[in-house]
């Protein structure tokens, strides 16, 4: 590609050490696509004539068959002489149509070629990542609706807090999993601008059209600055940031589970299909899934810190440095089969009513509406707050729940007390109290889950149309 300038062959350990073929052998479709949409723009410009792209895209397209595989692709991690994937495509196209495959790379460079075939792939992974959380949400959404009125624990500094509806709890995820897709739709929108006719730092020396290209890719338009284009990876780094907290909520979630589905908790059993046994303890069910999901975040968390480090401090434009920050963003292809993986497992889970509603109904979890209850009999919350915590404390030293007390025995922290403390206290009234939106109240979570399920639904028909967009 590139000898005639020098008298000297490469040394042999530095030329296999360098070549990027043994990584970035996954961007074959990526670069197939944005050859022939670089065939297009020459064709408009006069270089090519339409037979002579419509050879080189035939061609491309048989490329593009004959390694349609992953197995197949990987093939060319192996091949002879190609340096890059670039390379490895130009080497098969001049095999299939001569010396006309050597005209496609006119007004092109491989700093344009590699920033297009990254941005097409981070774009492609990112949408597999969104199908993902999309799934998940869904998931949890079909389990909120399952759990109805059941309640749990909530937990503070992991001790118990108040009582929620266990469909409260799932919405918090399904918050979750949503902030994630949009952190990774707001990348695509950001990442999808078209390199190609950058040249290889000043814009290419043929005054190509470089909508056609960009339009093909189903990009939003050329990209801006032909220096910022070739040497811009902030993509990727966005990209493995936004995973990163794919990755955080999805550890959360794990380690509750893992938690719940304890003896200790006993609140889920884990589904056997998610779940191993143990070599030596005969009665065991291990958290498999949920372990591995609080590891796998420590991965995509390094691949976005290598990014970091290899980028700082590059001076414009292209630097061979930015070969590095291929890998890490092939390290985290896993994701987009865990997302597939939990949302599968979300779905097994069986939670334990009665367990759960048994915790949330001991340990003073109804404190706050007791204190609640005094605030409406006129009393400030401060001394409210001091009054029901003499109160526990009288009624931890008796054994008893604050419903359990008598009349007399609340009416020594205060004449407020009534016999409408009672059912003040009561699960359903604990629960309704907080009739708030975002609050845990019964009909404020039904409202949730409508609204959930309209944003998870809008998710889904965004994914449809942005597939239809981009097979189109």
């Amino acid at each position: 590609m590139w000898s005639g300038r020098f008298r000297e062959p490469l040394d042999s350990e530095f030329e296999a050490w360098q070549r990027s073929i043994v990584f970035d052998w996954r961007l074959l479709d990526e670069e197939i696509a944005a050859s022939k949409a670089h065939a297009s723009a020459l064709f408009a410009a006069g270089v090519l004539t339409e037979g002579e792209r419509a050879e080189l895209r035939g061609a491309l397209d048989s490329i593009a068959a004959e390694f349609s595989s992953d197995a197949d692709r990987a093939r060319a991690r192996d091949h002879e002489s190609a340096e890059d994937i670039h390379h490895f495509v130009e080497i098969k196209l001049i095999e299939r149509v001569g010396a006309l495959g050597r005209k496609l790379h006119t007004g092109r460079s491989r700093n344009e070629q590699i920033a297009t075939d990254l941005r097409l792939y981070v774009r492609k992974q990112a949408g597999l990542a969104i199908e993902g959380l999309a799934a998940w949400a869904a998931a949890l959404l079909e389990q909120a609706r399952a759990a109805g009125d059941a309640v749990m624990p909530s937990y503070t500094h992991l001790q118990r807090a108040e009582p929620v509806l266990t469909a409260h709890w799932l919405l918090a995820y399904i918050e979750m999993a949503l902030r994630d897709a949009d952190r990774l739709r707001d990348c695509i929108v950001r990442l999808n601008y078209c390199p190609l006719g950058s040249g290889a730092v000043a814009g290419a020396t043929l005054g190509l059209d470089r909508t056609i290209a960009a339009e093909e890719l189903a990009f939003t338009a050329p990209t801006a600055n032909s220096m910022d284009a070739t040497s811009d990876r902030d993509f990727i780094l966005e990209y493995l940031q936004a995973l990163t907290f794919v990755g955080l909520h999805l550890s959360r979630f794990a380690e509750e589970i893992t938690l719940f589905s304890t003896a200790e908790f006993g609140f889920v059993a884990l589904p056997e299909a998610f779940s191993t046994g143990s070599s030596a303890m005969p009665q065991k069910k291990n958290p498999d899934l949920t372990e591995l999901l609080r590891a796998k975040v420590g991965r995509i968390h390094g691949a976005a810190e290598a990014v970091t480090l290899q980028l700082k401090g590059l001076p414009l434009a292209y630097n061979k440095d930015m070969q590095e920050t291929q890998e890490p963003a092939f390290q985290v292809e896993f994701v987009p089969q865990m997302l597939k993986l939990v949302a599968r497992f979300t779905s097994a889970l069986e939670f334990s009513r009665q367990r759960m509603s048994e915790a949330a109904q001991s340990g003073y979890l109804n404190a706050m509406a007791a204190a609640t209850y005094l605030v409406h009999k006129g009393v400030p919350f401060r001394t409210a707050h001091e009054k029901i915590g003499n109160a526990v404390r009288f009624a931890l030293e008796k054994g008893a729940e604050l419903g359990a007390l008598t009349l007399d025995e609340l009416h020594q922290f205060g004449a407020e007390f009534g016999p409408d403390f009672y059912s003040a206290v009561q699960l359903n009234a604990t629960l309704d109290c907080h009739d708030v939106v975002g609050g845990t109240a019964r009909g404020r979570v039904r409202q949730a889950l409508d609204a959930a399920a309209r944003r998870i639904a809008a998710l889904a028909a965004s994914i449809t149309r942005e597939a239809a967009h981009a097979g189109a």
